[in-house]
């Protein structure tokens, strides 16, 4: 994958439509079209790194404090019980687009998580109502 076919990439430059959440000149969180769960966001570096072996020490740090941000954010708007965290490098690891992210889930007592196959597409109106209770709590 390169940056030119990166869906990421597009979304950082804004060539393709993304429920943003956050920026700063380092990284990008937005919501995930393809939910695990609602409120499913996605933190990834504004430069295209395919994995965690790759990216240099100092923008991991910066992509992680964003990462705790953005918990706290996502816990904080939707009265969450609490939070996953998961990064995924390479095939064998289920990575299905090669510029690092980093998800955040919020969890509730009781949920389970759905199958590969019952992940569902959120529409943008929802996720727009769902990005703005978490930027209200950033």
């Amino acid at each position: 994958m390169t940056q030119k076919t990166c869906e990421f990439c597009k979304i950082v430059e804004k060539e393709n439509d993304a429920s943003i959440i956050f920026h700063d000149e380092r990284a990008i969180a937005f919501l995930w079209t393809k939910a695990i769960v609602e409120g499913h966001t996605l933190v990834i570096p504004k430069v295209h790194y395919e994995n965690i072996y790759v990216v240099p020490e100092d923008e991991i740090a910066h992509l992680f404090k964003v990462v705790k941000r953005i918990a706290v954010a996502v816990k904080k708007g939707l009265n969450a019980d609490g939070i996953n965290i998961a990064q995924n490098n390479e095939r064998a690891a289920d990575q299905h687009i090669f510029h690092l992210h980093v998800h955040v889930l919020p969890r509730f007592v009781g949920q389970k998580l759905p199958a590969d196959n019952e992940i569902f597409e959120i529409g943008r109106e929802k996720r727009e109502e769902t990005a703005n209770k978490i930027k209200a709590a950033i």
